[in-house]
């Protein structure tokens, strides 16, 4: 044997042992890896005892057993004998489906004033192209704050323009945007154009030069909706084109309106003022489309008008002050109770609001202020679960504690409206999740401070 053969030959000995030592390693990491973390897999079995579960969907539980398998609730009753391979007493703990942040931008921002932060607006006034949760940032920080109080699910929405884009639905845990997708579009968002008037004479206008007369407003209004239908007709006439034609080149900009226009996603038009609700609501009518209202500050005016055309509210604005001085103070308190006395969906968010990324954990005491204001205990409840899941197409999966349905569950010491109430454990599709946040960390450090 040559003298370099046999180097060769015990080089390689020495890296395939090495390379050995090292598969083993990785092995041993991932075979302890569940346990260090405490998570359970979504192959375990999972049997929660002995707590009140609300089902949203068919009452409550005083004493109830839940059987998660594979990731998915597999039974609930009142008691449940089946052997599984974790059993959680939640014995005095209140049980619930988790709730659903819609119209957010938790994940596309962290911190307002550092713009390197902020990834809410795309350029330009027609942008159906954007799909907002691919600028979700996992790593957010406002993540595990909203999550350690009960919220599981999220939908992040494109900002800026008129057609700002598509918006999906993420799960709050995970470790890349990809693990965190739920459905990647579940409506298309319209800014509707404002329709108010304002009748200020130029002599005292602030701004003399960009004066425009009321009836020169009122032409402004009527041209903005004309191009918002203009550029709806286009995007139908192309995927006509494109179904008839598969040579057809393809165009990103249109080609993005597929799913809308085949009536796979509903649009989620935000106006907040009544006239703009008006406007909307008619043209839709006279478009036969079908779609969500956002913001929906004076939707309590309209609520005849929206229960009559099936058109559900996502309503940002339970702690907004009212915008007219004739108005109560609980003007904004009662709105939802008003919608819902009518037969409206009122689904609760946040908001876009320059702090509501941060105050996202607040989400359920907007749906206690209006309970304290009228609307029934059972309907705010579904304001936070299961009508978002159903508005966002997920209600056969999300929403309510039932079989076959996911295991996305929240336990907390008392109800879920009740300020006093701490989230206690938390699943997400069966999996354990950590309800570890800045908070925490912050608080833990400071309460072991050196007390010298």
């Amino acid at each position: 044997m040559k003298p370099h053969s046999s180097l060769r030959t015990i080089l390689s000995d020495k890296i395939m042992k090495k390379n050995l030592s090292q598969r083993l390693v990785w092995i041993a990491i991932a075979l302890l890896m569940p346990g260090l973390l405490n998570v359970e897999t979504r192959s375990e079995s999972i049997l929660l005892k002995g707590a009140t579960i609300h089902t949203i969907t068919r009452g409550n539980l005083e004493q109830g057993d839940v059987l998660i398998q594979d990731g998915k609730i597999a039974q609930v009753a009142e008691s449940i004998s089946t052997v599984a391979d974790r059993i959680v007493n939640l014995s005095g703990k209140h049980l619930y489906p988790g709730m659903i942040a819609a119209t957010t931008t938790l994940g596309l921002l962290e911190i307002n004033s550092v713009r390197a932060t902020l990834d809410t607006h795309e350029v330009g006034r027609w942008t159906p192209e954007v799909l907002s949760w691919r600028a979700v940032n996992p790593e957010s920080e406002l993540i595990p704050v909203a999550r350690a109080n009960g919220i599981t699910h999220a939908q992040p929405i494109p900002l800026g323009g008129t057609v700002s884009g598509q918006s999906g639905v993420i799960q709050l845990n995970g470790w890349t945007v990809e693990d965190l997708m739920v459905s990647p579009t579940v409506g298309l968002h319209v800014w509707w154009p404002s329709m108010s008037l304002n009748d200020t004479p130029k002599e005292l206008s602030n701004n003399p030069s960009g004066w425009k007369s009321p009836k020169d407003q009122a032409k402004q209004r009527k041209q903005r909706v004309r191009e918002i239908t203009e550029f709806f007709e286009s995007a139908k006439a192309y995927v006509a084109h494109r179904k008839h034609n598969d040579d057809a080149s393809k165009i990103p900009n249109w080609d993005s309106m597929r799913a809308w226009v085949e009536g796979k996603t509903p649009l989620f038009i935000h106006a907040n003022e009544k006239r703009q609700i008006q406007s909307a609501v008619q043209w839709a009518k006279e478009q036969d489309y079908k779609i969500v209202l956002a913001g929906g500050q004076d939707a309590w005016q309209l609520a005849d008008l929206l229960a009559q055309h099936k058109i559900p509210v996502i309503y940002e604005h339970t702690f907004t002050l009212p915008n007219r001085n004739s108005y109560t103070y609980d003007t904004q308190y009662a709105a939802a109770s008003v919608l819902a006395k009518a037969g409206v969906k009122v689904i609760f968010s946040e908001g876009i609001s320059r702090f509501a990324a941060s105050s996202l954990r607040n989400l359920p005491y907007s749906a206690a202020q209006a309970v304290a204001f009228g609307l029934p205990k059972e309907e705010a409840l579904k304001g936070l679960t299961l009508y978002p899941a159903q508005v966002l197409g997920l209600g056969n999966r999300l929403g309510s504690i039932e079989a076959g349905k996911e295991a996305s569950l929240v336990a907390f010491t008392g109800e879920l409206m009740d300020v006093r109430s701490q989230v206690t454990e938390m699943w997400i599709q069966g999996e354990r999740v950590s309800l570890e946040s800045r908070h925490t960390r912050l608080y833990n450090k400071y309460r072991n401070r050196p007390k010298n």
